[in-house]
This record gives structure tokens, C-alpha cells and sequence, in this order.
């Protein structure tokens, strides 16, 4: 690309006041670092001032917040959350965005910017563990993975608000019987409730996505509707029953290697006995359901019997 080898001084020290808003601006500065916007890492730029402040609203960041910032790319979000909360943890794969980031926001004290994979990431181990917001424009190729790791963490955080693919937000808030409720449903739902805040239109990013995207915000629980004895169980037993989610539920919990002792018989009578119907097909199960099941499961597997 062009101008990287015909500018002075460090490339993020030239732009690191442009407008992160304006294309020619982001179009700029990634020229000038020389990077070509990665597809399969869903490098996808927030270039829309209104969607910013939606989010930040959504967000409603106060000043003893400590925020968790997943894949932050040329900083967007992190200058507005870097502005507003108390301690800012910016996690990014990409090695030049991070030196980008350093230089960028050196001067700021609350940020502490982690180089590496949010995959990998031990959420116990960061500031203010289970207090931690999330912000985020999640990257597209991850951020199923990413939402059910928050769900399943042992200090799920208190409120995550997020841009992802209006796909993906479909299936966060879908309900039983509808043709997006499926095991990503579940898992989240299970720990927050979660609403679909603003559709954001692909032409808001650069380069521009072939999907559109939505604004979400996931709310904790704290009502004590779902309590789980075992969520290792609860993910496993979703996960197998969706993976053949046209056959009947006893037939398919009888199948899960992990309860590999206990005949369709005698799940039929456990599911029975929930007053779940056991031909019913897992798109038919409440959430509620899905714990009451997984508890049972608990109880019948060989470690715990």
C-alpha cells in the first residue's frame, strides 16, 4: 500500500488525532500502517458517529466502571470508554493495531492493553473480575465464541453491550419454536436477558460487511430464574441435542457419550417426570426446561451417581 514508506515519525504518532468516523480518515490510517482489512478476523471499521453514541449511551459507562474492550482494531470505542470509566482493558489479536493503540493512547492512565487472542482470555484473572463491563464491536469470525465464553464464565460479567451481526442477534434473543432459537439462545440466555437495541445498517462500517449488524445490550440475571448445579453439564447436554435437533429428546440424550449407562427408558421417565413431553423436539424446550434437564443430568451422570 502507498504512503507507509513516505511519511516521518512512527505512523501511529502522525494519526492518531484523525477522525475515527470518517472512511477517509480510516482509510488513511491503515494505509499509513500498512494493513489490508483482514475478512477472516472480521476487521470491519465503525466509521457511523451516530451508531458511536448509541452504543455509549446504551452502555451508560459511569466513572467507577472498569470496562473489558474486545478486539478495540484503531481505538473508536476506546476513546470514548477511555473518557468516561475509571479502567479500561483493551484486548486485541492484531500485533500492529496494538502498537497502533500504545502510541495512540500513551497519555492515558485507565487503559491497560493486552496483545493477544480474547479466546484465550482468563476473565477471573482481569481488574474487577465479575464487576467488569463489556463494550465491544465484536469481530464477526468470533463473536459467538466470545459471548458464549462471557456467559460461561465463572464471573460472567454484569452487562455486556456489543455490535455483531444482526444474524447473531437474532439467535441471542430468539424464544422456543422460532427457526433462530437454538443452543446459542440458550447458553446466553440462561445468564442475561438480552435485546436487540438498534439494526445498524452495513454501510456504518469499513469496509463495508455483506451482512447488516445490530446493537445488543445482555443485562445479568439477577432473579435467581435459572440456577444450575453443574453449567459444564448444561452447555454439553444443549450442544448434543441441538447437534440432532430433528430427533426426539430421549433418543438423543440417550446418545451423549458422557451418559453412555442411561437407556432412552429411563430418560423418557426423568423427562417425564419435568413433564416434558419426550418425543418433543429440543427447538420446543424453554430455557427453564433446559435447567431443569441439565440438573437431572447432573444427577444421572456416572461421576456423580
Amino acid at each position: 500500500m502507498g504512503g507507509h514508506g513516505q511519511v516521518s515519525g512512527p505512523p501511529a504518532a502522525r494519526c492518531a488525532f484523525m477522525n475515527l468516523t470518517s472512511p477517509s480518515s480510516v482509510r488513511s490510517i491503515l494505509d499509513q500502517l500498512d494493513v489490508i482489512p483482514s475478512k477472516a478476523r472480521g476487521q470491519n471499521f465503525l466509521i457511523d458517529r451516530n451508531i458511536l453514541d448509541i452504543i455509549m449511551s446504551v452502555a451508560a459507562i459511569q466513572a467507577d466502571d472498569c470496562v473489558l474492550e474486545i478486539g478495540p482494531g484503531l481505538g473508536v470505542v476506546t476513546g470514548e470508554l477511555l473518557g468516561k470509566a475509571r479502567h479500561v482493558v483493551a484486548v486485541e489479536i492484531d500485533s500492529r493495531f496494538c502498537a497502533y493503540l500504545a502510541e495512540r493512547f500513551k497519555a492515558a492512565e485507565n487503559l491497560q492493553l493486552i496483545c493477544g487472542d480474547a479466546l484465550d482470555l482468563d476473565l477471573a484473572a482481569l481488574p474487577d473480575a465479575g464487576r467488569q463491563k463489556v463494550v465491544a464491536n465484536l469481530p464477526y469470525s468470533v463473536a459467538s465464541r466470545v459471548l458464549v465464553n462471557l456467559a460461561e464464565s465463572a464471573a460472567p460479567p454484569p452487562a455486556v453491550v456489543t455490535t455483531i451481526q444482526l444474524e447473531v442477534a437474532n439467535r441471542l434473543t430468539a424464544g422456543p419454536g422460532s427457526k433462530d432459537y437454538g443452543a446459542l439462545s440458550i447458553w446466553v440466555q440462561a445468564v442475561y436477558d438480552v435485546a436487540i437495541r438498534k439494526v445498524v445498517s452495513s454501510t456504518c462500517f469499513w469496509p463495508r460487511p455483506g451482512v447488516e449488524s445490530a446493537v445488543v445490550s445482555m443485562k445479568k440475571r439477577n432473579d435467581g430464574a435459572f440456577v444450575l448445579k453443574d453449567r459444564k453439564l448444561f452447555h454439553l447436554v444443549v450442544k448434543y441435542s441441538f447437534m440432532q435437533r430433528r430427533k426426539q429428546l430421549a433418543s438423543t440424550l440417550a446418545r451423549i457419550p458422557e451418559f453412555a449407562t442411561t437407556s432412552p427408558g429411563e430418560w423418557r421417565q426423568e423427562l417425564e417426570k419435568l413433564g416434558i413431553d419426550s418425543c418433543a423436539r429440543p427447538e420446543d424446550l424453554a430455557i427453564s426446561e433446559w435447567c431443569q434437564l441439565a440438573d437431572v443430568a447432573s444427577s444421572l451422570h456416572p461421576e456423580r451417581k
